[in-house]
C-alpha cells in the first residue's frame, strides 16, 4: 500500500497539470503558445466551457503574440484565437503594451492588404488580359501599377489599423458613459488585435487555415466574418468592463456608430486608390 502511494505521488508531480515548483516557466507546458486558455479543458478556442477571469490564473490570459517563439507561429496563433476563439479572447484580453499589439495589427493588416491585392489583380488579368498585357509591356504604365501597389498597400493597411484602433476607442467610451471602470489602453489593445480578424478573413488566412485546420474550419471563417466583431465587443463589455447585458446593448451602439463611419470612409479611400491605380 505504502508503495502504491508512491507511486501515485511520483506521477502526479510529474504531471503538467500540477507542477511541482510554482517557479517552473508556462512554456514547458505548452509547446504551441496559446492565447486564453479555458480551465477546464485548456482550449484557446473552447465551445462549451465558461471563460475564466484573469485574476483566477496567470496562465489564462496570454496573448501568443507577446509570447516567445517564432513570428509566424505567434502571429497565427493569435489571429486564430481573435477570430475563432474571439469570445474567450477579449473577455479576458489582459493589459500591457500597446508597442507589441501595434507590430501585430502592422503586420496582419499588410499580409491581409496584400494578399487579397493579389487576389484581385489576378481576377482583373483574367478578366482584362490585353489591358494587363499592355501595363506588362509599357514601361510607363508598369511603373504606374506598380507605385500605386506600393503605395496602397501600406496606405490601406494603416487605415485599417486606425479603423479598428476608433472602433475599440468607440466601445471604450460607451461603456464609461454607463459607469464602466476607464480602460482606453485595453480598448487600443482591442483594436489592434482585432485586426486579426482582416488577416484570417482574408485569402491567404484561407488558405492557411485550409492548409491546417481543414476545408470545415475554412468556411466557417466565412461566417464568422459577419458576427465576430459583435460577438468580440460583447465579450470585451462583459468581461473586461463588467456591464450588464442591458447596458452592454447601448454601449455597442457607440461602436456600432463608429463602425458605420469607418465603413463609408474605408470605401472612399479604397475608391480614391482605385482612381489613382487606373489613372
Amino acid at each position: 500500500m505504502a508503495q502504491d502511494h508512491a507511486d501515485v505521488r511520483r506521477r502526479s508531480s510529474r504531471s503538467p497539470r500540477f507542477p511541482a515548483r510554482d517557479d517552473e516557466p508556462v512554456d514547458s507546458f505548452f509547446e504551441v503558445p496559446a492565447a486564453v486558455l479555458c480551465a477546464t479543458c485548456g482550449q484557446a478556442d473552447c465551445p462549451g466551457c465558461v471563460a475564466a477571469s484573469e485574476h483566477e490564473s496567470g496562465v489564462l490570459a496570454i496573448v501568443p503574440w507577446e509570447r516567445s517563439g517564432s513570428l509566424w507561429t505567434r502571429l497565427w496563433a493569435t489571429a486564430t484565437a481573435t477570430t475563432q476563439g474571439a469570445e474567450a479572447f477579449f473577455a479576458v484580453l489582459p493589459d500591457g503594451e500597446v508597442s507589441a499589439a501595434m507590430r501585430f495589427a502592422v503586420i496582419a493588416e499588410l499580409l491581409a492588404v496584400a494578399s487579397m491585392a493579389t487576389l484581385l489583380l489576378a481576377f482583373a488579368a483574367l478578366a482584362l488580359p490585353s489591358v494587363a498585357l499592355a501595363v506588362a509591356l509599357d514601361p510607363a504604365m508598369r511603373w504606374s501599377a506598380l507605385r500605386a501597389v506600393a503605395l496602397g498597400i501600406p496606405g490601406l493597411a494603416a487605415w485599417m489599423v486606425i479603423a479598428h484602433v476608433t472602433h475599440g476607442a468607440a466601445l471604450d467610451a460607451g461603456a464609461r458613459r454607463l459607469g464602466g471602470r476607464p480602460q482606453r489602453r485595453r480598448a487600443v489593445r482591442f483594436g489592434l488585435y482585432a485586426c486579426g480578424w482582416d488577416l484570417m478573413a482574408g485569402p491567404l488566412g484561407g488558405v492557411v487555415t485550409l492548409a491546417t485546420r481543414g476545408v470545415r474550419a475554412s468556411l466557417e471563417l466565412l461566417e464568422l466574418a459577419a458576427v465576430v466583431p459583435g460577438r468580440a465587443a460583447t465579450a470585451l463589455l462583459q468581461g473586461v468592463y463588467q456591464l450588464v447585458p442591458a447596458d452592454v446593448a447601448r454601449a455597442r451602439r457607440a461602436g456600432t456608430a463608429a463602425a458605420v463611419v469607418i465603413a463609408l470612409a474605408s470605401a472612399a479611400m479604397v475608391a480614391l486608390v482605385l482612381f489613382a491605380a487606373v489613372t
